[in-house]
């Protein structure tokens, strides 16, 4: 249908009705009632079982009909065959906004099909508004009303970052490794066979929300091409969007078919309609998931021109190649910068862009170079690498103190990365990331993820 639906009701609902909700944690009723809690869902929650008087502590009804004032979100978990008649329940109630989560709609074949239609069929006549069916729910903690109506088995950590997905598995890996890298993820939405909300709708929705800086896509197909242009085109002059785009293979494609029943953009197709859309391209889980970590730290992107430190040859090297190939800038060092590192560092460092300290550089080392790039390179670069090698000599400590200590005062977007056997990464991450720095394992992902973000600038004044 081509008529604008809330997505209001589905991630800050007053109130919510869950349909098979059960004790049984291991039921998806169960899981999504659990995480409902968990969540700390300020609104009333009623279970609905014909099983138990009290679900979770929770006092349960026997069925919809039995509330007085209508849920403003029903969520669903009961068998296929069993929802055509919940629905009937809910319209008969005066319930408007359903989340159906089991499958077995236009997925699964003939049956699928024709139950798919006769759902569209109740709910139009009915003026309901269906979030899925066969998706994994969804999670919206960056809020006043945090909720999470979902049978994922993990909450993310809360942040600027939203997700909308045509796929739960990959939602599912999205909070995991969010959770793993420490990712400000709040928002994650399965969008499931959506028959009324689609991934336009809740890219409308989280592109007009302050409390959201960056939002991610894996989609496998669009239906409104132009509709879904126009309002991307909006969002991105704000707000940064990062696309994962499945099926861009001939099997890939096949595959998104059999998934979703949809088609698949090719990867010319991807990339040509991306590009119009204002929105940043990647081809792997992996990439979305370094976009994210950037852009959770610098949601307005960072320019072309890269000022690269690190204290080992070989790391620089090789992150000299990975920024050049993406297209990325690495001007040569002010001449007050030069003079001055002349002085700072030893005669076997290498004093041109990349520096390289020496694997011997402790903090006084860092510190020195750090400070003079502050004072001489102000308006050269538009963002500071740095390449942390941990060798067994020096103790990365007050290295750490001393650069969490002057990032904090830092003019530019600062990326970390720390490579070798870290025995204390936890606390070394954590208190750089304190400082307003992105963390890296690695000097190769610092990079790409620096690559990601330096496009932002860039389609956003073209799109301007």
């Amino acid at each position: 249908m081509s008529q604008k639906r809330d997505c209001h009701p589905f991630l800050q609902p007053k109130s919510v009705a869950v349909v098979g909700a059960s004790d049984r944690l291991s039921s998806s009723g169960g899981a999504v009632l659990r995480n409902i809690i968990s969540s700390k869902f300020p609104g009333e929650v009623i279970p609905v079982t014909p099983k138990s008087e009290k679900v979770l502590g929770l006092s349960a009804v026997k069925s919809l009909v039995e509330l007085k004032t209508p849920a403003e979100l029903v969520v669903i978990v009961v068998r296929p065959d069993l929802i055509l008649n919940i629905v009937d329940e809910a319209a008969k109630s005066g319930h408007k906004n359903l989340m159906i989560l089991p499958g077995g709609f236009s997925e699964a074949g003939a049956e699928g099909k024709a139950r798919e239609l006769e759902l569209l069929r109740k709910t139009d006549t009915a003026g309901i508004t269906v979030f899925g069916p066969n998706s994994a729910g969804c999670i919206h903690l960056n809020s006043q009303s945090p909720f999470a109506a979902t049978f994922l088995r993990d909450l993310p950590l809360g942040g600027g970052i939203a997700l909308i997905s045509q796929s739960g598995a990959i939602s599912e890996e999205v909070i995991a490794t969010g959770n793993k890298i420490n990712l400000p993820i709040s928002t994650i939405i399965s969008v499931g066979n959506a028959i009324h909300l689609e991934v336009i709708d809740y890219l409308e929705y989280l592109g007009e929300q302050d409390t959201c800086s960056c939002i991610l896509l894996y989609m496998e197909s669009v239906n409104n091409i132009k509709k879904f242009e126009q309002i991307a085109r909006k969002i991105t002059k704000k707000k940064p969007v990062v696309a994962l785009i499945g099926g861009r293979t001939l099997e890939g494609g096949n595959a998104v078919r059999n998934h979703t029943g949809g088609s698949a953009m090719t990867d010319a197709e991807a990339s040509s309609f991306m590009q119009k859309c204002g929105i940043i391209r990647v081809k792997s889980l992996r990439q979305l998931m370094l976009a994210a970590k950037g852009f959770g730290f610098f949601p307005q992107g960072i320019g072309k021109r890269i000022l690269l430190f690190s204290n080992s040859g070989g790391p620089g090297v090789i992150t000299t190649d990975h920024l050049i190939d993406n297209n990325l800038k690495m001007p040569p060092l002010p001449t007050e910068y030069y003079c001055d590192l002349k002085k700072l560092l030893p005669l076997e460092a290498a004093i041109s862009n990349p520096i390289d300290m020496l694997a011997d550089a402790r903090e006084d080392r860092f510190k020195a170079a750090f400070l003079s790039a502050l004072k001489h390179c102000k308006n050269k670069y538009d963002a500071i690498l740095m390449i942390h090698v941990v060798p067994f000599m020096v103790d990365a400590d007050p290295v750490i103190n001393v650069m969490s200590s002057l990032a904090k005062e830092a003019s530019f977007p600062i990326f970390h990365s720390m490579m070798g056997t870290l025995e204390n990464k936890n606390k070394w991450f954590a208190k750089m990331e304190n400082a307003g720095v992105a963390m890296f394992e690695n000097s190769e992902d610092m990079a790409e993820s620096a690559s990601i973000l330096a496009q932002y600038p860039i389609l956003k004044g073209v799109n301007e």
